[in-house]
């Protein structure tokens, strides 16, 4: 095992709260050592989206995915927001022309810093993929409608006020997303962050910019059931 693998499933081991005498078939990895999980379309990809006009920036990510392989984000893509979910989460949000946020492999263990605007406050995000995420991320949905194998090859996050998370798989024939079901779901603020401290892009406080002033005028806190 290599250096860089071998300071992935550390961290990943430390993360899980696991302890590092214990055997790989007790701990946190030992489903993902059992098989291939190579995905046939080589590459996932990831988005971080909100609601619309409740604006929220993700600085940071690290994966630890099924090889053992850890990838550190310091450039994403672009947090953007989706028009069409106002007052709860629209099923069928898609992203697309992602450039950074892409792994080889389905992912373990994942970890985000993010701004959110509409809070005015950083979070850190921590979550576990289990092993039914990952045999669904390497099976075909089927066909879109230019006769190209479909997938679920892209993962959602929906950042929304009071630092909740939602996440789902997106379809590249289309339709409704597949609401990803993640373990250990964690999202953390202030002196409980560990790896965001110091990650804020807006260490001078936080403004409300564009039209969100007279979108959120009226409405009560958190703008929605997220």
């Amino acid at each position: 095992m290599n250096i860089k693998k071998i300071l992935a499933l550390s961290l990943l081991l430390a993360l899980a709260g696991c302890q590092a005498e214990k055997t790989s078939q007790d701990c946190c990895s030992s489903l993902a050592a059992k098989g291939d999980w190579t995905l046939p379309y080589g590459e996932w990809e990831f988005a971080f989206f909100t609601p619309k006009l409740l604006p929220a920036l993700v600085t940071h990510a690290r994966i630890i995915d099924t090889a053992g392989y850890l990838y550190t984000f310091n450039t994403l893509d672009s947090t953007q927001d989706n028009p069409y979910s106002v007052g709860k989460w629209s099923e069928t949000v898609r992203r697309s022309s992602i450039h950074f946020n892409k792994a080889k492999q389905p992912p373990q263990y994942m970890i985000f810093c993010w701004d959110s605007i509409i809070d005015k406050k950083s979070y850190e995000t921590s979550l576990f993929f289990p092993e039914s995420v990952w045999r669904k991320m390497r099976v075909s949905t089927g066909k879109d409608m230019f006769g190209n194998i479909a997938w679920y090859d892209t993962m959602l996050f929906g950042l929304a006020p009071e630092g909740k998370v939602r996440v789902w798989l997106q379809n590249s024939a289309g339709g409704e997303n597949y609401p990803v079901p993640v373990e250990k779901l964690k999202t953390v603020s202030g002196d409980r962050m560990t790896v965001c401290k110091g990650m804020s892009k807006h260490p001078e406080g936080y403004e409300y910019y564009g039209e969100t002033p007279d979108f959120i005028k009226g409405k009560t806190y958190p703008y929605g059931a997220w």
